[in-house]
């Protein structure tokens, strides 16, 4: 145990979220926790208490280092990020902890170099070994290809010459496993640890993934105490919301004599980053950036049914406006003809048909002439980026026509192909994936997704790597970490579903994947082209162009397995490493700026002078209390109940828009015409009632200036578009504004007409929407006094009494409104908005005060609070906060949700289940696949009530958590739980072949091996849970399930080994 303890430094005593009998616990403890120094592991544990980590906005100091801009003057004013240049810029900085005393680091490495290079090394690369031979840790920020490995290798070469430890960390299997091949060729003192693989693990430097060394460091390894350096690769991935929070654990984790190597894509705030480091481990970190990109890029849009290129950046990275406009004017034309064409069709179900098969078979049209002009201009090798696994698989199949490839270069892909295949039994090597693959393979097309076959993906990488692949169809996954750049990218859409929601790329992720274009040395520029669809505002397609890169944002969260192993170990303590976290340095660096802004908002307000303020402040609440009541009013009459029924189309209704609580005026709606309405039956949305949606035309101003015969705003009812000016309706010369259909939620509708006006059936083209909004015009017209409206009580028949007293309580209200000695004043209008102004200030006050609270409090608090009773209530641990049996087991698993397999494993739920039915069981907390409606329960009756019992103990344990005051919806996370593998599991383990259990889902190969492949390392982890708490038979059976799954392509091993 104490050996344990030196591995997590000193961890304050801090106690907010104890229980009465968790402080009095701690207090018992004789010793406080440690606080060693440089040297920890040699340091007996629990010395002397560590003092409480500060703020460190105001601490730490920031130096500017060596800065090289060789950007001619004119060229500075380009803007787009991902183009990079050519100039051997460097920004250099340092961020020193308090009293440290910077020692010089110019020329550090030419005294006696860990490793020389055959090539003279950039600025930026010469700066940061300069950093690293001098002991002192360093962010490297560089676009993709720009030469960051090197600087990785140098502190590899100085670890291995120093005779120290290092390890190198990467965000997934395959990309440690390709860094083994390539870092083990270079230095050969080279080992492995991905979890299922383990090659030389006494090796000086270790290659592993970033879970693989959290989990090391949790357990107090012994190799964490020769460690130097630690190298994390790709550091930028920290922002994935499931994982990142992974990379923040072992950064804290790691003890302070670590150095850093952290290799990053651009991250605009990176010096922030640099502070945490030098915050949490009390040691200089430098940042190293460079925008230079050895091949620069030049970027093109291909509008959709167009006929060539438009070169929209240029290799300076200018903009060029007048073919992006040439471009969206041919992007016009083509939804016109498209338009056109739909019209053509005869009855309305062809043209449903034709409207729903169009857009793909459009695009991959498109995608198929691209790919010739790329050819057929020598533009090759190309990867095609799509976020489909399923249109990758297309795409490719209409490319079977084409051959890129040689006569000799097929011979070659065969060769590389049958290599490969070897090692696979003779029913592997005649799977479908397999068997079918291998021509597009030899024609120079190739396909990289997550759902094919491991080997089949390496062979793949293996082949575009030697330039055997002129086109390869790629997800985003090809973009992480694989050194395998091409002369051209394509983005055949730029939407992409991010586990929630659809939503365009973000910039940062463009960067991302459009700096695999340009080869270093071969080509003079890199060529991206995005295909722009109809769907693609221009300010949406400028905005991913000209974006700077995502910055880094901490997405650290608790977890009970984090939880329960910082329980596990005497003296550490969950809120120190909240208090280390990113996610609190960043939210205690915002302080400062809070604080700044809240002094201006106080000069603002007091500046503001009312005469008479207390006769405005009385008839500014009066006002506030009629909104409320016209709320009240509108809740009650826009019930579907009553008002569906008056929802006829042509009606003409009027949209509900309150300015803000500040007083701040919102733009008003005209009139509108009611088309449709939708409603979504409450099963299928989370509330309990009927969701209706109102799909009303409204005049609105027209998007970047343009109109279109795009009918639906196409977007949700909270994304509304801008409302048009008063008097713009119906224009038929107008290009600023223009009638769209909008969907609008109930509650939004405020006055109802009586009035119909007619509408078309045809609303597709603008001139039809238009002819509407010139009919809502000559309505406005007739009635100069106002249109007439539905009378809520007499035409609507609505018969509440709850409504009868908000409209008695209105009517009051407005009396006293009108009597008010403010009503009639001469400058009521500049008095009141004054007064808005100021009450504006107070509420940018109340929330700055809010935040600076916020900034200055520890972030999770609650979270922490509510997770420890948790494992109270669940005997995960004692009333004390002391660990108990059940929480030493879940800190074993990390693969699946701990608490409900641990749960499980003392419920007995698997004592009286056959190996095969235990494994099953356990594929549906791996199998994360999204359900389908198609999917049928398991056939195997032995699993049925285990299944049962499974979502019975995920319900009992999300019943605690929802009693604990945690956000959690019971019955969706106890019928979360995937069963479609079931079947498949039972069968592998009972000896099928690969190509059996295909048939048995429709799932994609590479998904059923992911998914086994889980399976067997949580396996592996219940085994050695099963162990700890001595339970021999469970152990055993856990242990024989695993060596069950372990075999033939499954488990295949890895060309890159």
């Amino acid at each position: 145990m104490d050996e344990e303890l030196d591995l997590f430094g000193a961890f304050a005593d801090a106690s907010a979220t104890l229980t009465a009998e968790e402080q009095a616990a701690a207090k018992r403890k004789q010793a406080p926790a440690a606080a060693p120094d440089d040297e920890r592991a040699a340091a007996p544990p629990a010395k002397k208490p560590q003092p409480e980590p500060k703020p460190a906005s105001t601490t730490l100091q920031v130096v500017e280092g060596k800065r090289i801009d060789a950007t001619p003057a004119d060229d500075k004013s380009a803007g787009v990020v991902a183009t990079g240049t050519q100039q051997k810029n460097l920004i250099s900085f340092s961020v020193y902890p308090p009293g440290h005393q910077a020692q010089p680091t110019a020329g550090a490495a030419a005294r006696n170099p860990a490793k020389t290079y055959p090539f003279t090394l950039d600025p930026f690369q010469q700066q940061a070994v300069d950093y690293i031979e001098a002991g002192e840790s360093v962010l490297v920020s560089a676009h993709t290809s720009a030469g960051k490995t090197a600087v990785a290798e140098y502190a590899i070469a100085k670890s291995l010459r120093d005779k120290q430890r290092v390890i190198y960390t990467s965000p997934i299997k395959a990309l440690s496993n390709q860094k083994y091949r390539d870092l083990e060729e270079e230095f050969g003192d080279v080992g492995l640890m991905t979890g299922d693989i383990t090659i030389n693990p006494s090796a000086t430097c270790l290659i592993m993934t970033t879970e693989i060394l959290r989990s090391m460091l949790y357990r107090g390894s012994e190799v964490m105490r020769e460690v130097a350096w630690v190298i994390y690769d790709e550091i930028h991935y920290m922002r994935d919301k499931e994982r990142g929070v992974v990379w923040e654990e072992s950064i804290i984790l790691l003890p302070h004599k670590v150095h850093f190597v952290f290799l990053s894509a651009t991250i605009p705030n990176s010096k922030e980053f640099a502070g945490w480091i030098c915050h949490i481990h009390h040691q200089p970190c430098h940042v190293v950036y460079t925008d230079y990109r050895p091949t620069p890029l030049q970027h093109y849009i291909f509008p959709a049914g167009g006929n060539g290129l438009h070169l929209v950046v240029d290799e300076k990275g200018k903009f060029r406006e007048d073919n992006f406009q040439k471009a969206i004017a041919t992007l016009s034309a083509s939804v016109d003809d498209a338009a056109a064409e739909l019209a053509s069709y005869g009855s309305n179900t062809k043209r449903r048909k034709a409207q729903k098969s169009n857009p793909k078979k459009k695009v991959g049209t498109d995608v198929f002439r691209i790919v010739k002009l790329i050819m057929e201009r020598q533009y090759d090798p190309v990867i095609i980026f799509s976020f489909s696994k399923r249109e990758c698989e297309s795409y490719a199949l209409l490319m079977s026509k084409l051959d890129f490839n040689t006569e000799e270069e097929k011979q070659s892909v065969d060769q590389l192909f049958k290599n490969a295949m070897d090692s696979l039994s003779d029913d592997d090597r005649a799977l479908p994936q397999v068997d079918s693959i291998l021509p597009l393979l030899r024609r120079g097309i190739g396909i990289h997704h997550g759902g094919l076959l491991p080997i089949l993906k390496e062979v793949i990488e293996i082949l575009f790597g030697e330039g055997l692949l002129k086109c390869l169809f790629a997800t985003e996954t090809f973009s992480m970490g694989l050194n395998m750049p091409a002369k051209t990218v394509v983005f055949t859409n730029c939407r992409k579903y991010d586990g929630k929601d659809f939503r365009w790329i973000t910039a940062g992720e463009y960067i991302q994947m459009s700096g695999r274009a340009g080869r270093r040395s071969l080509d003079a520029r890199g060529i991206v082209i995005q295909m722009l669809s109809e769907q693609m505002e221009p300010q949406v397609a400028k905005g991913i162009l000209y974006g700077q890169a995502d910055p880094l944002f901490s997405t650290f969260h608790l977890g009970y397995n984090m939880l329960l192993n910082l329980m596990r170990v005497e003296d550490a303590d969950p809120e120190y490493m909240i208090k280390q976290s990113f996610h609190q340095f960043q939210n205690e660096q915002a302080a400062p700026a809070l604080e700044e802004a809240l002094e201006r908002a106080k000069e603002e307000k007091d500046q503001i002078v009312i005469k008479n303020e207390e006769e405005v402040a009385q008839y500014y609440y009066l006002s506030r209390s009629l909104v409320r009541l016209k709320e009240e009013f509108l809740a009650i009459r826009n019930k579907p109940d009553y008002v569906v029924r008056f929802l006829n189309g042509g009606r003409l209704v009027k949209l509900y828009c309150p300015d803000s609580d500040d007083g701040t005026t919102k733009p008003k709606w005209d009139w509108g015409v009611v088309v449709n309405f939708t409603t979504k039956n409450a099963s299928d949305s989370t509330s309990a009632t009927p969701d209706t949606s109102v799909h009303v035309l409204l005049n609105c101003v027209a998007a970047s200036g343009t109109t279109s015969n795009d009918a639906t705003n196409g977007s949700t009812a909270s994304e509304l578009p801008t409302p048009a000016p008063e008097g713009t309706m119906g224009l038929s010369s107008s290009s600023s504004y223009e009638m769209k259909i909008c969907p609008v939620p109930l509650e939004m509708l405020d006055l109802l007409s009586s009035l119909r006006v007619y509408i078309p059936k045809d609303l597709r083209t603008l001139e039809s929407r238009q002819a509407v909004g010139k009919s809502v015009k000559e309505v406005l017209r007739r009635f100069p006094q106002g249109v007439p409206l539905l009378d809520p009580r007499e035409d609507m028949d609505i018969q509440d009494e709850q409504f009868t007293r908000v409209i008695e309580k209105t009517v009051e209200a407005e009396k006293k409104l009108k009597s008010s000695a403010f009503h009639n004043a001469t400058d009521k209008e500049a008095r009141f908005a004054l007064y808005n102004l100021k009450m504006e200030s107070e509420a940018k006050m109340r929330e700055l005060e809010r935040k600076i609270k916020e900034s200055k409090s520890l972030v999770l608090r609650d979270d922490l609070r509510r997770r420890r009773r948790v494992l109270r209530r669940l005997e995960f641990v004692d009333k004390e906060g002391v660990i108990q049996r059940k929480g030493r087991t879940a800190c074993e698993v990390s693969t699946t949700d701990e608490l409900l397999v641990t749960e499980m494993i003392f419920n007995g739920q698997f004592n009286d289940l056959s190996v095969n039915d235990t494994v099953a069981l356990l594929s549906c907390l791996i199998n994360t696949e999204k359900k389908k409606e198609s999917d049928k329960p398991p056939q195997a009756e032995s699993i049925e009530i285990p299944v049962r019992q499974l979502r019975e103990t995920a319900q009992r344990i999300a019943k605690v958590m929802q009693d604990a005051k945690i956000t959690i919806d019971v019955d969706e996370y106890a019928g979360a739980f995937n069963t479609s593998l079931v079947d498949v599991v039972i069968a592998w383990c009972q000896g099928a072949k690969f190509s059996q259990i295909c048939k048995m889902s429709d799932a994609f190969e590479g998904t059923i091996i992911r998914c086994l492949r889980r399976l067997e390392e949580l396996l592996r982890q219940l085994t050695l849970a099963a162990h700890s708490i001595g339970d021999v038979e469970l152990e055993k059976k856990f242990d024989e399930g695993g060596k069950k799954l372990k075999r033939d392509i499954v488990f295949a091993a890895s060309l890159y080994l």
